[in-house]
């Protein structure tokens, strides 16, 4: 199940990226000559119209083929002859794709598990909050005088306090009491606790707005880690390849589907991220020598640019034997 989880995630997120080629390179009148998922050898493939369509081998990969998108073309039609925002539009339509789909894989994420309201379902036997006196079915609203809007609020006025006691404001009944209960530190949640769970409401909007709100942290998240790799306080050798994906699946497949799917919406982020890093091969390497030739005009060749993406593709597969190696080292060989 962990390998046709691992192909599954990459199957999709491959098809969307591509897709969202595809689509917006059609809408733009663009001559596309194949659309491919996998890559190796052919095991299914139709020719419709101008395209063809084609399954391959390894689910490794995919590509839209666009006619004169690595070379000089004279076909109208060719990607190079198309206006400036249009190849804008193009190549950043994968990495849209992919954005949106992490949206929408957490947006179910949220549905499923429902939004951690402020109220109390469960009181641990013997916690700090049963000893104060704190029930299920209390609404905390305020912490130490701080007013809780939402379960995050919570976690943040009691979980990293740097008090030993805090003044809890719950509405019961009608009325607002405010009861002092001990904190009490969790060695594996490396916070501060009184042992209290939330009563969790499922909605539709609730849910998209966490899709987004959850989006937009994951990503602020990933941008760090950027930022730490080039800085050096990450090394190269934490990245993780195809081996290190599979390895990860097997681990979220232990702990349940739900857990895949944030897998796959993470992977997926992390795809639409790393395309628009500004490095040859990558969309976002294409869209700056778009840049560059709104100023220089034809000085830099179609032909020029492909001969440099594809040193970067050659680069890039060079890191992906490195981290593989790496990943093999941390993860197969510890196995033996």
């Amino acid at each position: 199940m962990t390998i046709i989880y691992a192909i599954l995630i990459f199957c999709l997120l491959i098809f969307v990226h591509e897709l969202g080629h595809f689509i917006v390179a059609k809408a733009c009148g663009v001559k596309v000559n194949e659309f491919a998922i996998g890559m190796g050898p052919a095991i299914f493939k139709k020719q419709k119209g101008e395209t063809l369509y084609a399954v391959r081998a390894f689910p490794i990969g995919g590509y839209c083929a666009m006619e004169g998108e690595d070379e000089d073309s004279e076909e109208p039609r060719a990607f190079n002859n198309q206006p400036a925002w249009q190849r804008a539009c193009v190549l950043a339509a994968g990495s849209f794709m992919n954005l949106l789909t992490c949206v929408v894989l957490l947006i179910v994420i949220a549905f499923c598990v429902g939004q951690a309201t402020t109220t109390i379902e469960q009181i641990g036997e013997g916690s700090p909050a049963e000893k104060a006196g704190i029930r299920s079915g209390d609404e905390i609203v305020a912490v130490d005088g701080t007013k809780i809007d939402e379960w995050d609020d919570l976690i943040e006025a009691i979980g990293y306090s740097k008090e030993d006691t805090a003044e809890i404001t719950v509405l019961r009944n009608g009325k607002e009491e405010v009861i002092t209960t001990q904190l009490k530190y969790d060695q594996d949640a490396k916070r501060k606790m009184i042992g209290i769970t939330p009563v969790m409401e499922r909605g539709v909007g609730q849910s998209v707005s966490a899709g987004f709100v959850n989006t937009g942290r994951m990503t602020v998240m990933m941008y760090d880690t950027l930022r730490q790799l080039f800085t050096g306080d990450v090394s190269v050798s934490e990245l993780s390849g195809p081996v290190g994906i599979v390895y990860a699946t097997n681990q979220a497949a232990k702990s349940g589907m739900l857990y895949v799917i944030y897998l796959a919406a993470l992977l997926s982020l992390n795809l639409a991220i790393i395309n628009m890093l500004p490095f040859p091969a990558l969309d976002g390497g294409r869209l700056l020598f778009l840049v560059i030739r709104l100023f220089t005009g034809k000085r830099v060749s179609d032909e020029t640019e492909g001969k440099i993406h594809f040193i970067g593709i050659c680069l890039l597969f060079a890191l992906m034997i490195y981290v593989t190696f790496n990943d093999v080292l941390r993860f197969i060989i510890p196995i033996f």
